[in-house]
């Protein structure tokens, strides 16, 4: 009998964020069957429908209050299913008291990609994913060193920041914003702003 793929439930609001997760994910788990929403509504009813390996929850794009709402939905519905929830630096105080079959693991939202695929590894090698040793990651490329104000920037491209939002987070003209994004496009070996972002997460650049 042919081991079904791993199945993760990915919620989070579109973003850069979002697409270097998904990058992250698919690097790690190349059969990785993966479910996207933005909606929270939608997501006790996705969770009815069948089980996941993973439901990945961005807290940091949701609302305060929809946070705790979601995972009681979740809890449910389908009592037994594995939640991960990337909350900012400060993990809101509901989460604590969750109720249910054991609470959700919460870590944080830029945690280092190593820590993020030693957390979902166990859970996934449950539903039958291949090991990973069968297909070896690629390396990060090795990039020239960035300077710490290329770091700063880096970490507000990842953060979904545009240009004007970097200019004046830190206190810069958007023409030298912009050439920023271009020495760390350069620098990574990346094409794209998606693709630097993938790069960032996987490199741990913005732990």
């Amino acid at each position: 009998m042919t081991a079904s793929p791993p199945a993760v439930l990915l919620v989070a609001a579109p973003s850069l964020f979002r697409q270097g997760l998904l990058g992250l994910l698919r690097q790690r788990w190349p059969q990785l069957l993966l479910t996207l929403t933005a909606d929270a509504t939608q997501v006790a009813a996705l969770v009815a429908r069948r089980p996941f390996g993973a439901l990945v929850l961005d807290g940091g794009s949701l609302p305060g209050p929809v946070l705790p709402r979601l995972l009681a939905q979740v809890r449910q519905v389908r009592p037994a299913q594995r939640l991960l929830v990337l909350a900012d630096a400060r993990p809101a105080a509901p989460l604590a008291g969750h109720a249910g079959p054991g609470p959700p693991l919460v870590l944080p939202r830029h945690v280092l990609p190593q820590a993020l695929a030693a957390a979902l590894a166990p859970w996934l090698a449950d539903e039958a994913a291949p090991p990973a040793t069968t297909r070896p990651a690629r390396a990060p490329a090795v990039a020239t060193a960035f300077s710490p104000r290329e770091l700063e920037v880096l970490r507000l491209v990842v953060d979904d920041y545009c240009n004007q939002e970097i200019a004046g987070h830190l206190y810069l003209s958007v023409r030298t914003v912009e050439s920023h994004r271009r020495a760390l496009l350069q620098k990574s070996g990346a094409r794209t702003l998606v693709g630097l972002v993938a790069w960032a997460l996987r490199a741990g650049m913005v732990a």
